[in-house]
């Protein structure tokens, strides 16, 4: 059974009392019990005790407990009883004492002013809360006073004085001119803590007429003005030159120059004064000095050093700061102000108050029926506090009776307690400075036992492990508790068992018969209740056959084996790795049921290779090397791990130290560079070898260093290059003798988990370690900074103590001795500790906010008392959010932002602002528990920024003299816009710009017309808005002033749009105006000076992609038109995306692709192939099958009614006058029609004739009538008709989208440039490409007619007269005109 042992020099009465309380009841923290269990109110949450509320807003005073049952509340209000139901405007919380009193709908809050008082009450006791004093905060206005400019000389010092109004709480002071700028400050020029400003010299540069003082109310959120301060500073040099020019030559004086000064101190006056500060207060002392050159500051603090890591300067080092001030920090404080001159200082005696605080406060007691207990309330302060007790919230001395307790002084005495002894305490510490008020419950329980364990729980463990069987329990008195084994066995005791105070069992080294059914009873005079629980006891997994170290050649193979034993009740599960990490996926490893095989090794192979074995209560592992070695040309030598050494003996046997001596074994061709020594200690740890000592290879005996109460065994590894040996056959054993610990434990800390507790923990000894039987541990600690005796107690088989009851987060010493049978172990060093952590108390202070500009921000704040922070400050937390745009006025979803900054900082910077913006933040402090509560929500404003560019810019309706403009707002305004700018300035043909106009325009107009413009001129503009603080960006756009009012032709190109990615940019734009296809990109470097790169457009597009641009550029471009007076649109700006290290393949380069684009190309080539074959074979094709029908092709009719052409023939130049005359009438179409489908049938179809004309000419020249012929001419009459409708036909095509028209049009003209260049090659003239091979519009087809009636002429002019009956002259003119032009 476990020993405790309880150590303390002093044996008083008080101090066994002090026991007595340690020993009280705990309760267990089982949600379902504490449901259960009855408790008095105690208080879980009230608002400040110096409480300034919002007389605007309502006011909450919050007044949370708990309790069972749960408490009743009650208030009162300057001493008396509140009756809430009696004023309409005040409601209390369901199931909660907090008070709201309605001040939005009526409500004054100068009338609930006072000092409240809540009350918590159920039938176990009375609860209260602190006195608190709702005071409205005030923000007064400044009180009007006539403010005379200030006329000083050039050197001399000024105080420009604030003298804010009185408000609740004080203002905060800062000094800033006429445009809500800061004044700068310097060590010249600064704000004393009084508000005041200071000159120590003033510069010509002071001259100003706007120094204003501020005063912010914080909880009111408004700001008070002062009226502006003139100061005018007269320099030297103007002094003189001014009476220089209005006296006489005769005149010799003048104004003396500026003269330096030694320091003269402006603030505090006097040489000596005093300050008074409480401890845990911030102390600030102030020395501002006047003085030319300007005087530097410097502190000291007589006979002694400022604090450290306590001690900050401000304010240029005229301000000096102490933070947690105590009464070590009384004593004399000297400034220095010293310039080049001389010096001067002054003394403040500085006197450091304490309200009172905690040194014991009462904790709660849960006692039984005639138990016995005490309640502590210990406080310190200066002057000492007085401490009173009240009982259910009256003094105790007027309080009900109870024979169980007794008052003395700071402490209750509770005798032989009864359940009708339970009820709430109050302990009261004050003095002049402030007050404590603590609740601590006396409760009085008379439970049965309960054990909170679950029935029959199963606990499995290894053999030769601990075991651990739980019993959870509570009642009132203490049950004592008690174990059996089986249903009817005896009581367990002895040594074999540990029990734990907890219910606890434990089985340090669990065996088999161990194993089965154990019953805790507990039991106390109110009753007896048990539970059973399960022990089994599994066999322990083990490697019986272990991974060996193998060497093997490249390309070989190699297997480890793993083969295993394990318990069968448990499902085993084997890994393997590599170096400590998972297996390579690689198909070479094969992981069989007991075996590793890894084929074909190389040398990556090569590593350290574990078996890992896991089941659900344990988990062994074995390693292996794999060396991987060439594998040798020829045969070589042989080089491998050494044999084991063998002959182990053991000499020369003393208590600390023994001889051991070996014979190696066979180096195997590489030398033995060491020997490793391993001990066993089959005592503690049987089966477990550890290392020793490792001597050199040249060496066969080493003198061993031994610990008592150990039985060694040693074994010895040869090591060589290749690597380790086998170990070597065990020594003989040997046990040394028993002594005391050598060493203590290692790793002692002490740490707090739980707000009331300190746990310490250690690591232990070793089996080994412990010298002797009997290894226990002394467990000490006691509170650092406070006369208390070590309190101590004796542990065994555990490796921490928790220390309950302590306060929050103070430091203590802790100590753990071993000890054994034989004695102690030398004394240990101390640890410094600390009890645990609980949430921080109080919030930043004085948080102010330095709007740096219209994005940036700096936050201050003051420091918390470290006393309050109740842990480890981590740092500080600022949430800040936007509360609403002020130039929208619309409030959006609100999204908090944190910041945090580490240490004990005390300002921070917040970035990312919006401009013109309302925004919100709190301080709070973090500590290792959590955050502590927020300061005060701060508002803050960001000042106007410059505004975006206009969101649009529109010119509608050009006539000869005027334009319309129209715009939209800024997206972003940034501010209150002022107005918008305009400026426009003539462009000529050439691209000069002319003058350059500019107009002024209210912010609340959106649209304007100019007139008095030239006409047919082209115009440019710059359109961009303003704020208070400056201008944005513009934005440009150009229009030009129609020629007449009959036919308004106002050309331009507009809504220039980029996508840009790294290397190039898509450039897409509008274009309005009559048809005009020479469209041309200009584009540079934007911000350069260099000239614009010129990219021709090809055709009608309205588009364009730039190439070959470098990333992460910013680029201009703009897009032009030639030919119609040379108009270019507005400039647009870009920026090319960053340059990527890793860029994703572009589809064109990849393999695939161009792998099926050749089978593509290959396959239209063999279909290409077979339709030569075909034609030239003479297979089926349209104008075949019109031969076989008709001995005359050119007499078939034309089809009409898909709307195609019949044939091919040349035009006449009737044809053609009469397709231009149609031209001219109709207007053009501006577009190609090459992807017309009318259009393209119609190709085909001449294609197929002129491949029939080739093949078969000569043939139809020779038979070919003149009958024939001059129907032929007949015809061109009605040709013409079929013409001109195919034409309209494909204008009207050519309207449709131009999207679908480029998207097929290129790629169709693409094919036909290449199949009408194949098919016509042979016939047309050198160096004039085929009518087909150019894109086709309206305007080409008269062309092509023109071009081709042309050809006619030509052909006709060269044909012999075909009137004459020759045969010969006839043929001849019949090949000619059936081969055309």
């Amino acid at each position: 059974m476990m020993k405790k042992m309880s150590i303390s020099t002093s044996k008083t009465s008080l101090v066994l009392l002090l026991c007595q309380i340690i020993s009280a009841l705990d309760v267990p923290l089982d949600s379902k019990l504490l449901e259960e269990l009855s408790q008095p109110p105690t208080i879980t949450q009230q608002s400040p005790k110096d409480y300034i509320v919002d007389p605007r807003e309502n006011i909450v005073i919050q007044c949370e407990a708990k309790g069972k049952p749960p408490p009743s509340f009650s208030w009162t209000r300057n001493g008396t009883h509140f009756d809430i139901d009696k004023d309409a405007q005040v409601t209390m919380k369901p199931n909660s004492g907090t008070l709201v009193i309605n001040i939005m709908n009526g409500g004054k809050a100068e009338a609930y002013e006072g000092v409240y008082q809540c009350t918590a009450r159920n039938e176990r006791g009375a609860a209260i809360s602190n006195n608190i004093v709702v005071r409205p905060s005030r923000s007064p206005l400044w009180t009007k006073e006539k403010l005379e400019p200030n006329h000083v000389r050039e050197g001399d010092s000024l105080v420009l004085h604030c003298r804010p109004p009185v408000g609740l709480p004080p203002p905060i002071i800062f000094w800033m001119d006429n445009a809500f700028q800061r004044l700068p400050q310097s060590e010249r020029v600064s704000q004393g803590l009084n508000g005041d400003l200071y000159f120590s010299n003033v510069q010509p540069e002071d001259t100003r007429e706007d120094y204003i003082c501020y005063a912010r109310f914080n909880h009111t959120q408004t700001i008070q003005q002062k009226q502006p301060i003139s100061v005018k500073v007269f320099s030297m040099d103007s002094l003189n030159d001014t009476i220089a020019a209005n006296l006489s030559d005769t005149d010799i004086f003048g104004a003396k120059p500026v003269t330096e000064r030694q320091p003269v101190l402006l603030t505090p006056t006097g040489s000596t004064s005093t300050k008074v500060e409480l401890r845990g207060n911030v102390l600030l002392l102030e020395c501002i000095a006047a003085g030319l050159p300007t005087p530097v500051i410097r502190w000291i603090k007589e006979g002694g050093e400022l604090p450290a890591n306590r001690t900050f300067f401000e304010n240029f080092k005229k301000t000096l700061k102490i933070i947690d001030v105590s009464e070590a920090d009384s004593g004399n404080y000297k400034c220095i102000a010293r310039n080049a001159l001389g010096s001067v200082h002054h003394v403040i005696s500085v006197t450091v108050k304490a309200a009172p605080y905690w040194i014991t406060a009462p904790r709660n007691l849960v006692l039984s029926p005639g138990e016995d207990g005490t309640l502590i309330c210990r406080a310190n302060g200066n002057p000492k506090p007085s401490i009173s007790w009240l009982a259910n919230g009256v003094p105790i001395a007027i309080a009900p009776e109870d024979p169980s307790r007794k008052v003395d002084g700071d402490t209750i005495i509770f005798s032989h307690v009864q359940e009708r002894s339970s009820a709430v305490y109050q302990c009261n510490a004050s003095n002049e400075y402030g007050y404590l008020l603590a609740n601590a419950f006396v409760n009085v329980l008379a439970e049965p036992p309960r054990i909170l364990t679950p029935a029959n729980k199963l606990y499995q463990v290894i053999a030769d492990s601990p075991a651990l069987l739980d019993c959870a329990y509570f009642g009132s008195p203490r049950p004592e508790i008690e174990w059996f084994k089986g249903v009817k066995g005896s009581i367990l005791r002895g040594n074999e068992y540990v029990f734990h105070d907890n219910g606890t069992l434990e089985i340090p080294v669990a065996q088999k018969n161990n194993a089965g059914t154990y019953t805790c009873v507990a039991r106390n005079e109110l009753g007896k209740i048990q539970n059973e629980v399960q022990l089994e006891i599994k066999d322990p997994t083990m490697i019986i056959k272990q991974p060996e170290y193998k060497v093997i050649q490249r390309y070989g193979q190699v297997s480890f084996e793993c083969i295993i034993k394990h318990d069968s009740t448990l499902l085993p599960t084997v890994t393997w790795l590599k170096d400590n990490d998972e297996l390579p996926d690689d198909e070479r490893f094969l992981v069989g049921k007991d075996n590793l095989t890894i084929m074909n090794v190389t040398d990556k192979d090569d590593g350290t290779y574990t078996c890992i074995v896991n089941t659900t209560l344990d988990s062994v592992s074995a390693s292996a090397v794999l060396t991987v070695v060439a594998a040798p040309p020829t045969p070589a030598i042989i080089y491998a791990r050494p044999n084991p050494p063998f002959d182990l003996e053991l000499t020369g046997q003393l208590e600390r130290s023994i001889d051991l001596s070996w014979l190696p074994g066979d180096e195997n061709n590489s030398p033995i560079t060491s020997f490793v020594i391993e001990f066993e200690d089959a005592l503690h740890e049987p089966g477990v070898w550890r290392y020793q000592t490792e001597v050199p290879g040249s060496q066969t005996t080493a003198q061993l260093k031994l610990s008592p109460y150990v039985n060694y065994a040693f074994r010895v590894i040869a090591v060589n290059r290749i690597g380790r040996s086998q170990p070597s056959e065990p020594s003989e054993q040997y046990l040394t003798k028993s002594a005391s610990p050598d060493e203590n434990p290692a790793n002692v800390q002490g740490i707090g988990s739980e707000p009331d507790n300190l746990v310490i923990t250690w690591e232990p000894l070793k089996g080994f370690q412990s010298n002797g039987p009997g290894l226990q541990y002394k467990v000490s600690w006691r509170q650092k900074d406070v006369d208390d005796e070590w309190t101590s107690v004796i542990v065994a088989n555990v490796s921490k103590y928790i220390v309950s009851g302590t306060p929050t987060f103070v430091p203590y010493e802790v100590k753990v001795q071993a000890l054994n049978d034989l004695g102690y172990a030398p004394e240990p060093s101390e640890v410094i500790g600390h009890s645990g952590e609980d949430l921080p108390m109080v919030a930043p202070g004085n948080v102010q906010v330095h709007v740096i500009n219209s994005t940036l921000a700096k936050v201050h704040w003051d420091p918390v008392p470290l006393k309050s922070v109740r842990g480890h400050l981590q740092g500080y937390k600022v949430y800040y959010w936007k509360v609403q745009s002020l130039s929208r006025r619309s409030r959006r979803h609100v999204e908090k932002k944190i910041l945090t900054f580490r240490g004990n900082k005390t300002f921070g910077m917040l970035p990312g602002l919006e401009p013109y913006s309302s925004y919100k933040l709190n301080v709070r402090v973090v500590n290792g528990k959590g955050e502590g509560p927020a300061s005060p929500d701060k508002v803050f404003k960001t000042p106007e920024g410059v505004p975006s560019s206009p969101s649009f810019l529109k010119i509608t309706n050009p006539t000869l003299d005027s334009l319309t403009l129209e715009w939209g707002s800024p997206t972003h305004p940034n501010g209150v816009l002022t107005s918008y700018t305009l400026k426009f300035q003539p462009i000529n043909n050439t691209h000069e710009l002319g003058p350059l106009v500019e107009i002024r325009i209210p912010a609340n107009e959106s649209s304007l017309i100019l007139k008095n413009l030239n006409y047919s001129t082209r115009y440019k503009f710059y359109f961009n808005a303003q704020t208070s603080v400056g201008s944005g960006s513009q934005i440009t756009e150009e229009a030009v002033t129609i020629m007449d009012e009959v036919q308004p032709l106002y050309p331009r190109i507009r809504n220039v749009t980029t996508a840009a990615a790294e290397t190039y940019a898509n450039i897409s734009w509008e274009y309005e105006g009559p048809d005009h296809a020479n469209f041309y990109v200009e584009y540079g470097v934007a911000g350069s000076k260099e000239d614009w790169k010129k990219e021709i457009v090809n055709g009608s597009r309205s588009f364009f992609v730039l190439k070959g641009l470098t990333p992460g550029t910013a680029y201009k471009v703009r897009v032009g038109a030639e030919g119609l007076s040379g108009f270019r649109s507005s400039e647009d700006v870009f920026e090319t995306g960053p340059a990527m290290a890793s860029r994703q393949v572009d589809i064109a380069t990849q393999g695939w692709f161009i792998g099926l684009m050749c089978a593509v190309a290959l396959l239209i080539l063999i279909l290409l192939i077979v339709c030569f074959i075909r034609r030239n074979k003479g297979g089926k094709y349209p104008v075949k099958e019109k031969e076989d029908a008709h001995a005359d092709p050119e007499i078939q009719p034309m089809k009409e009614d898909d709307g195609t052409f019949g044939e091919y023939r040349s035009m006449s130049a009737w044809t053609g006058k009469k397709l231009d005359k149609e031209k001219k009438t109709k207007g053009s179409c501006a577009n190609s029609a090459e992807a017309n489908p009318v259009f393209t049938k119609a190709k085909s179809v001449r294609s197929d004739r002129s491949n029939f004309f080739r093949r078969s000419g000569d043939q139809y020249s020779s038979t070919r009538s003149e009958t024939s012929y001059t129907r032929r001419r007949a015809r061109q009459s009605s040709e013409l008709t079929r013409v001109s409708s195919v034409s309209a036909s494909l204008c009207q095509e050519e309207k449709r989208s131009d999207k679908w028209k480029y998207r097929h049009g290129s790629r169709h003209h693409a094919s036909e440039q290449h199949i009408m260049g194949s098919e016509e090659g042979s016939d047309s003239q050198a160096g004039q490409p085929s009518p087909f091979q150019t894109p086709l519009s309206c305007n080409s087809i008269g062309g092509l007619l023109a071009r081709q009636h042309s050809s006619l002429q030509h052909w006709c002019s060269q044909t012999p007269d075909c009137s004459s009956d020759s045969d010969d002259t006839q043929s001849s003119c019949h090949r000619k005109r059936c081969r055309g032009p």
